[in-house]
């Protein structure tokens, strides 16, 4: 008897190992789900003058199924003021989604579970900088079993690069700072494979770096040499630093492989447009390495955000001054090669693929500060299908037309999810009462 348990077990982990993935850039503590997406949450930086000028969630639809939602906004959830918003994230049991403001340090939790067209803003901490010691700037929130680690990107001693990590638990109650090496003291972002016990985090820049208008960031030579320039690997059980690589230009979002014989992860630099490989070696270190130009480096074409494909195939690329979405073959990720190239818009940002890979979704705005102006300062949401060979529209929202402000980041969600886990819970209380 022990011994079927045992390998029942164990075929459970591998089904969950392969199984296809949801959008790729998520927490793997996280249920995985599969088929087609009712919901994208964006979360919206707010604009003077535009509608009610504050930072949203934002509701779109996104199952062709329901033409009633399809393609259109459902609803949307303001917080009051503009704090720049920027990254979110679901719980590790996806019921709640955080989300936070880069320059206040605001964090806001909303309800997604019991009405997922509307979600209900059930607890705003605004305490982040006295809980963390200092940090500045939540980021990514990424969950971890019964937590949620949130990186900054800055300190309230002097704005600057130096910052941490912050882990709260799934009610909002501050559980621990771990700060950045001294070696490699600028965060950004942070993913984690279990697998391995590792965690990866990469570097940017401090608040006051980041909260400048970016024309006149990019014209002081000695602000620009506050980037960071190194990735961390973490033992991530112990929450230890175990080793600095050097990946000079900014090195932003961190995607691991998502198959079991795979241990490398990519990222893009934004000041150098290089792509990266960070691959474990044969004696348990890892090792960085550039592999790639994004575009003309000599250009900056900025690449952002990447995405990769659950079956570690395709590497989508964004570039934010030239609007652009590279695509990579990356089955050999030592030599990735450039199979699709398509302009999205006059400005890009972040790109969101489905759990099954046959949709993409990209967002505009990366900074309020750092938008471009005048006709070039268009703010979309755009919804591509994708055949593994090319994009092709399918619809479109134009988050000014519908005074809803700058679209950042964007998460999935499915109504029958929902369903199954309110009624899971009710279940559960039904046989706790006999």
């Amino acid at each position: 008897m022990i011994r079927s348990l045992v390998r029942a077990a164990a075929l459970l982990a591998a089904l969950r190992a392969v199984a296809p993935a949801d959008e790729t850039c998520m927490s793997p503590y996280m249920p995985k789900l599969t088929g087609q997406e009712d919901f994208v949450y964006v979360w919206t930086l707010g604009v003077d003058g535009l509608g009610d000028g504050a930072d949203k969630l934002v509701i779109l639809g996104a199952n062709p199924g329901d033409p009633a939602t399809y393609g259109k906004v459902i609803s949307s959830v303001p917080v009051g003021g503009r704090h720049e918003a920027h990254h979110g994230g679901f719980s590790d049991d996806r019921r709640y989604f955080w989300a936070g403001g880069l320059d206040d340090s605001k964090i806001w939790i909303f309800d997604v579970a019991a009405d997922p067209r509307q979600p209900k803003l059930v607890r705003t901490i605004d305490t982040f900088v006295k809980d963390t010691g200092g940090v500045v700037g939540p980021h990514t929130f990424f969950a971890i079993p019964g937590r949620m680690l949130v990186t900054g990107l800055s300190n309230d001693a002097d704005e600057g690069g130096r910052t941490g990590f912050a882990e709260y638990n799934n009610e909002g109650k501050h559980v621990r700072t771990v700060w950045m090496p001294k070696d490699a003291e600028y965060g950004y972002d942070a993913r984690v494979q279990p697998r391995l016990n590792r965690m990866l985090t990469s570097s940017f820049t401090g608040h006051r770096n980041y909260m400048r208008k970016l024309p006149e960031l990019l014209g002081d030579a000695e602000a620009m040499k506050h980037f960071g320039s190194t990735m961390v690997v973490w033992d991530f059980h112990a929450r230890k630093p175990i080793q600095t690589l050097q990946v000079p230009g900014a090195p932003l979002e961190i995607r691991w492989a998502l198959q079991p014989r795979h241990d490398w992860a990519f990222t893009s630099t934004a000041l150098t447009s290089k792509l990266w490989l960070v691959e474990q070696q044969a004696d348990g270190t890892f090792r960085a390495t550039a592999v790639a130009d994004v575009g003309d480096p000599a250009k900056v074409p900025l690449p952002v955000d990447i995405s990769l494909s659950a079956d570690d195939r395709f590497l989508f690329v964004d570039s934010f001054f030239d609007g652009t979405v590279r695509v990579y073959d990356v089955s050999n990720p030592r030599a990735p090669k450039v199979v699709h190239t398509q302009q999205i818009g006059k400005q890009l940002n972040m790109v969101s693929q489905t759990w099954d890979g046959k949709r993409v979704y990209f967002s505009s705005s990366l900074l309020a500060n750092w938008d471009k102006t005048g006709a070039d300062d268009e703010q979309f949401v755009k919804a591509y299908g994708w055949d593994g060979t090319k994009l092709t529209p399918l619809w479109r929202i134009d988050f000014v037309a519908e005074k809803l402000g700058r679209p950042h980041i964007m998460r999935f969600g499915q109504e029958r999810f929902y369903k199954n886990q309110i009624y899971a819970a009710a279940a559960q209380k039904a046989v706790a009462a006999r």
